[in-house]
């Protein structure tokens, strides 16, 4: 770690604070025209634009970039920036890099806002009818990944190439569970959004497993952090707040909201306060559920379902998402793509191990959400898509991914192992969607066209 002594800003990284500005707004215009122009290209192979923001970030990072160009990834994002959990010390306190802390923080801002639109669509209603085939693919979408990322992680116990010394077999085993349970919720809904699945039944039935499947995967990786400093509270804090927190704002603040929702409402007399008491009350979830360690975006979740549907939903829908989506939430994937380093695997001898995850993980998640959904009497062809659409990871994974890799649980080359898996899971899950439903549900008037990102 870096001793440094007390002084200015350029001692310590080489720049100035506008000079550090200047540098930033570099980084993001490339960032942003990299995940537009990957992005484009996917979507001619009929992927989802965030598929397309995922590779863009692992291109930017020292897997891609940093081989063909080493010098101009070094440049453009200085060594110092790819580890996220490396810090300095001036005199005796830790001080993060500058710009890494604001590449975090402006992911962090994107993904509430984004997850906060999911919650404003998400139909509770429509969920009622499909309660008990939810429950079941959710209960099975994260026993089956569960146990076979249980026995991957007992097979490489105490391998240091994969987890960090200290790291106990139980805390191995939580953690790579937990990774290989995760659904990638967020993306899972823009798939959803993409796709014209919106408001539908399957569309509904896929948000409420993937939610649940997430909030117990967060929840196993409170008590890995916990059992890993060595306490428990961590754990009940965690999941105590959590729950404390969903009833709170489910009842009160709900109720607060929908006797508000005529004055708040579009040509309302406090219409102009909707915007300003949005973020007031999203920024206080977000930091509540992150405080006790259940994480900012199921805060911001939580409140977007609480919200009165309808035309204020609508509206701030129709004012939030587009600069979230093309803004802020290329930032998070190039956040984690700076933390990829591909060329691990290879030194380490680890693509076999890589497979034997990414086998593992495909056919559990999916198989067992078919199955679930199947035994539940859904219809075969929704039953195929909804294992398609849990079988992705994407988003969450990476969140998952970043928070352990920070925290010391695992090193870099499991990091991006799981990265991979994260990434082929979620190009699997369109095409095949698409195969076993899509086409068929359009083709049949079931479902609207396909939405541009």
């Amino acid at each position: 770690m870096p001793v440094l002594n007390r002084g200015s800003l350029v001692d310590w990284v080489g720049l100035s604070n506008p000079e550090l500005a200047i540098l930033f707004f570099l980084q993001y215009t490339i960032i942003l025209v990299t995940c537009r122009v990957v992005g484009f290209i996917v979507k001619r192979f009929g992927q989802p634009q965030v598929v397309g923001e995922m590779i863009a970030g692992v291109c930017l990072g020292p897997s891609l970039l940093g081989i063909v160009a080493p010098q101009v990834q070094h440049w453009l994002f200085p060594k110092l920036l790819l580890n996220a959990g490396e810090v300095v010390m001036i005199g005796t306190t830790k001080v993060p890099h500058p710009l890494m802390s604001v590449i975090y923080c402006f992911a962090q801002v994107g993904l509430v806002l984004y997850m906060f639109c999911i919650g404003l669509e998400f139909d509770t209603k429509l969920l009622k009818h499909r309660a008990r085939s939810a429950i079941s693919v959710s209960i099975a979408g994260i026993a089956a990944p569960f146990a076979l990322g249980a026995v991957i992680a007992y097979m490489y116990r105490s391998d240091a190439a994969l987890f960090t010394p200290g790291v106990s077999l139980v805390e191995e085993i939580l953690f790579l569970g937990a990774a290989m349970s995760i659904t990638a919720f967020p993306m899972l809904a823009r798939i959803i959004y993409e796709r014209g699945l919106t408001g539908t039944s399957i569309g509904t039935l896929a948000l409420a497993a993937g939610s649940s499947d997430d909030a117990a995967a967060w929840c196993i990786l409170a008590i890995v952090l916990a059992s890993f400093k060595h306490d428990p509270m961590i754990a009940a804090v965690a999941i105590g707040g959590g729950l404390f927190y969903a009833v709170f704002t489910l009842t009160a603040i709900r109720f607060v909201l929908a006797r508000l929702a005529a004055k708040l409402a579009p040509g309302g007399p406090w219409n102009v306060y909707l915007l300003p008491l949005t973020f007031v009350l999203l920024m206080l979830a977000a930091w509540w559920t992150d405080y006790v360690g259940i994480y900012a975006v199921f805060g911001a979740f939580i409140l977007g379902i609480a919200m009165p549907k309808g035309p204020i939903a609508d509206q701030l829908r129709a004012k939030i998402e587009p600069a979230t989506t093309n803004l802020l939430l290329p930032m998070f994937f190039v956040f984690s793509g700076l933390n990829t380093q591909l060329n691990l695997i290879g030194a380490g001898g680890l693509w076999g191990v890589t497979f034997i995850i990414l086998l593992a993980s495909i056919a559990a998640k999916g198989v067992a959400c078919f199955a679930a959904a199947k035994l539940n009497g859904e219809p075969t062809r929704e039953a195929m898509a909804i294992g398609a659409l849990m079988n992705a990871r994407g988003l969450m994974e990476l969140i998952l991914l970043n928070i352990g890799l920070e925290r010391g649980v695992i090193t870099p080359a499991l990091f991006s192992m799981l990265v991979i898996m994260a990434i082929v899971t979620t190009l699997m899950a369109t095409p095949i969607f698409e195969f076993v439903y899509g086409r068929h549900a359009r083709a049949a008037g079931t479902i609207g066209a396909t939405k541009a990102a």
